[in-house]
This record gives C-alpha cells, sequence and structure tokens, in this order.
C-alpha cells in the first residue's frame, strides 16, 4: 500500500485528518473510554519539578483520574518519592512498567537500581525498565548500562528486564537488544519533523524496526504522543487538533493490533520546557491542572 493511500485510511474506516474539532473531540472521548493498554505517568503538581517532594495524596488523586481508562502504567525514576507509585498502583488494580533514571552520578544510579529491586522482590514491578534513553542523551557507556540491566536481571529472575530507548538505537546496539528480555520502543513522529498525516505509517515503520531488531523478543512502545501547543518542527505542527488525530489513531492501531503501547503522556508538565523547549509542556491528555482536554 502507497503512503499516500495509507494516510487516507483511518482504522475506524472514516479520515479522521478531515473531522473537525467537536467530531474529533467527541470520538476521542469514545476511544478513551473504551480503554488504552498503558499510560506514562507523573506525579508532579503545577510548580513542581524532579527533585521536589511527592506526597502519597497527589499520587493517588492522579491515579485516580486515570483509573477508569488504563490497564497498565509506567513510571520513571525509583527515588525521590516515586518508589511509592508501583505500590499505590497495586492498590488500585493496576499493572506496573517500573523504570530507574540512569544518568552520570553514580550515587544516583545505585540509589535507583536498588529501589526497583526493592519494588520487584515485593511484587510491585510487572515489568522493570533499567534506565530511559541514557544513551541517546550520552549519560553512560554501552558497557556500563549492560552491567546495569544483567545485575537487575540476576536479581529478579522471575520479571521481564529490559531498557527504553528511541526505536533505533536497538538496531544500532545490539548487545544492548541482546541482553535485554523485552525491547523497550519509544517512536516519537513528530521529534522526527513527521507531518501529521503520515504519522501513523511512520510509527508502524519505526515499530517493525526495532521488531526486526529484537530477533523474537517483545516490543512494547513505551512512549508516543503528539504535542496540543508548542512551535513546529519541520513537518510536524503542534495543535489541539493534531493531537487529537494522533491519539486516535495510535490507540486505535494499538487496538487492532494488539500493540502494547504507552502513550505519553497522562498530564501536561510545565517544568519539561527547560529540556524540550516550549512543546514540552503539552503532551498530556489532561491538562496542568488535571482537566480532560477533549
Amino acid at each position: 500500500m502507497s503512503y499516500r493511500k495509507e494516510k487516507q485510511k483511518s482504522l475506524l474506516g472514516i479520515n479522521v485528518n478531515q473531522l473537525e474539532k467537536k467530531e474529533l473531540q467527541k470520538l476521542s472521548q469514545s476511544v478513551l473510554n473504551a480503554g488504552m493498554h498503558g499510560l506514562c505517568f507523573s506525579p508532579y503538581e503545577e510548580g513542581q519539578e524532579p527533585g521536589d517532594p511527592i506526597s502519597e495524596a497527589q499520587i493517588r488523586k492522579k491515579i485516580e483520574i486515570i483509573l477508569p481508562y488504563t490497564k497498565w502504567i509506567r513510571t520513571f525514576s525509583c527515588t525521590e518519592g516515586n518508589e511509592q507509585i508501583p505500590k499505590i498502583a497495586k492498590e488500585y488494580g493496576l499493572k506496573t512498567l517500573v523504570g530507574v533514571w540512569l544518568g552520570d552520578d553514580n550515587q544516583v544510579n545505585e540509589n535507583e537500581i536498588k529501589g526497583l529491586i526493592a519494588l520487584s522482590k515485593a511484587g510491585f514491578v510487572d515489568v522493570a525498565a533499567v534506565g530511559n534513553e541514557v544513551m541517546y542523551r550520552g549519560d553512560l557507556e554501552e558497557a556500563e548500562l549492560i552491567s546495569f540491566i544483567n545485575h537487575v536481571k540476576k536479581e529478579i529472575p522471575n520479571i521481564p528486564v529490559g531498557y527504553v530507548d528511541a526505536y533505533y538505537e536497538f538496531s544500532d546496539r545490539p548487545k544492548i537488544t541482546e541482553v535485554c528480555d523485552v525491547i523497550l520502543a519509544n517512536c516519537y513522529p513528530y521529534w522526527e519533523g513527521c507531518s501529521l498525516e503520515y504519522s501513523l505509517v511512520y510509527m508502524k515503520q519505526m515499530y517493525q524496526q526495532a521488531l526486526n531488531a529484537a530477533n523474537g523478543k517483545k516490543v512494547i512502545i513505551t512512549e508516543t504522543g503528539w504535542p496540543s501547543k508548542g512551535t513546529s518542527l519541520e513537518g510536524a505542527h503542534p495543535s489541539y487538533d493534531n493531537a487529537l488525530r494522533y491519539f486516535i489513531n495510535a490507540q486505535k492501531w494499538s487496538k487492532e493490533d494488539a500493540i502494547e503501547m504507552f502513550y505519553f503522556s497522562s498530564f501536561d508538565e510545565s517544568w519539561k520546557v527547560d529540556a524540550e523547549g516550549d512543546v514540552g509542556a503539552y503532551w498530556g491528555l489532561w491538562d496542568k491542572d488535571e482537566n480532560l482536554k477533549f
């Protein structure tokens, strides 16, 4: 099938790219109500950022908002209060993909790994993610990351262990791919400047590349999404309508082709503008005040 034919085809049998705002809102609500595989979850309130105290109450409040719509949540850290999230999620019956945030600070890395192992042994982890885009950022050497992954695998042999990074890293770094039990791939057509109309077929190609690299191992899309505001990146234009279109297409593909996908993200987070520019604050399905955007 050609790109042009593919982009005109919606998984709903209609062209989502041509729907007006009210139609998109109605359809998005219907897709959300039908439920998602997973959501990326961050507990920070407006005005907070990583390192600020995180209360149990704020975690519970945010989990209760997303609870009717998802089966899994994905977390990004096992320290600074984030270690509470998997425990609370399990109380609500959610499955957990629990991650550690690795960087260039050895003590922080050790604390994160210890936290993940403790949570896993206590029964709060369904899939363990050792690091997030560490290779992309260049924070560790490949051998260092592999050592961390092997250490965690040895400590929790009955839980699938993987590493999260951009889909192409698993083709480029076969040694990392080989040591992972499961391939955890981030797939963002937006960040590669892809226009909305071609974004679904491009994400499918990203997934297929990770699948080819995985050599039979399970591939999970650990992040994908589209910003609702901000500066355009080449042909990728953030907008309210485009964010809804991408959400609908991604979720319908996930459901119809049984793709395990964690959507990014649950809530808008203003602190992310420092690292990502103005679009960083607008990836959520809910806004910074916890109101559903559609």
